[in-house]
């Protein structure tokens, strides 16, 4: 089976392992990208892939709330220059003000009315496009709400008011302080950014990740030559780290790492909020992920080792 060099790049992206030992974990599984990354750490080469690699793709992320309700929307383009423009953000900053007058579908969104205009967002980007002078998507869209408290909001490499790379949403349900609920929402969300959790609380992870944690740590385990009975308690052990690593409430939080997340939310119910307060949820987009956009240059640097 032929291994392109893209795939190395791919490969060497996530793990941080040399291209050699990429080029043959990919041989050794038939390209599947997740089983190489297994394959790599199972062998002590790569470290654990605890979050979402992908390559970028260019465009904005808006985040808007209007206190109870948060929207989130991505919209792409072709280059980093028009991502830059003054017209693309006001396009970009006036599809987020629309969403939050629906049900924060992709489908809703499109067919919503433009502010300010008789067309609709989807007939908008595509006379953006005519203007502009490059493709331009909207690529997806999400939305919190809650009944009591807030939807806090935060934008990571802001290029302007309400618009950059990473955008995050935290919904904070409480019948107290406003104000200082979505101030700690907005801390949440800053950490949100930098850690990009997997979950908000053990119960939430993906089962299909826990069971290929669980396979690495079994197999990373035996390697000690240790009774089986040791064994799973090291696996125990190390399962408790990981979600200690990947769950949001678990987490160390950013602003106080003496602190998780859940004993900081119990801090500020007591100090500012004034009120049992809930984490309800979480959304973090980062511009481009999952977006394959091959870089040919690459290739050159790794042909001969691919060929070889």
């Amino acid at each position: 089976m032929s291994i392109s060099a893209y795939q190395v790049k791919e490969l060497r992206q996530i793990t941080g392992a040399g291209i050699m030992d990429c080029k043959i974990a990919l041989t050794e599984t038939n390209s599947d990208m997740e089983a190489a990354v297994d394959w790599l750490r199972k062998r002590g080469i790569a470290k654990a892939d605890k979050k979402a690699i992908c390559i970028a793709a260019e465009g904005l992320i808006s985040a808007i709330s209007n206190g109870k309700k948060g929207v989130l929307v991505e919209v792409n383009s072709e280059t980093d220059f028009v991502a830059r423009n003054d017209t693309f953000q006001k396009i970009v900053r006036n599809i987020a003000q629309a969403a939050l007058e629906t049900d924060g579908s992709l489908e809703a969104v499109a067919a919503a009315l433009y502010p300010g205009s008789s067309k609709t967002v989807a007939d908008t980007i595509k006379d953006a496009v005519g203007i502009i002078g490059e493709n331009i998507s909207l690529r997806r869209v999400a939305m919190l709400d809650v009944k009591f408290g807030v939807v806090s909001t935060y934008i990571h490499n802001s290029v302007s008011d309400g618009l950059g790379k990473i955008g995050v949403l935290i919904a904070v349900e409480t019948e107290g302080e406003t104000e200082s609920a979505s101030a700690f929402g907005r801390q949440v969300a800053m950490h949100v950014a930098a850690t990009n959790p997997l979950a908000l609380t053990n119960s939430e992870v993906d089962p299909g990740a826990v069971e290929r944690e669980k396979a690495i740590f079994f197999e990373q385990a035996r390697q000690s030559g240790k009774p089986e009975n040791i064994i799973e308690k090291m696996v125990e052990g190390r399962l408790r780290k990981f979600y200690k690593e990947v769950v949001l409430l678990s987490q160390a939080f950013v602003m106080n790492p003496d602190h998780s997340v859940e004993s900081a939310l119990r801090e500020a119910e007591e100090k500012s909020i004034g009120a049992p307060a809930k984490l309800a949820g979480y959304v973090r987009f980062a511009l481009g992920e999952g977006i394959e956009k091959k870089e040919t240059d690459f290739a050159a640097e790794v042909a001969t080792s691919v060929k070889g």
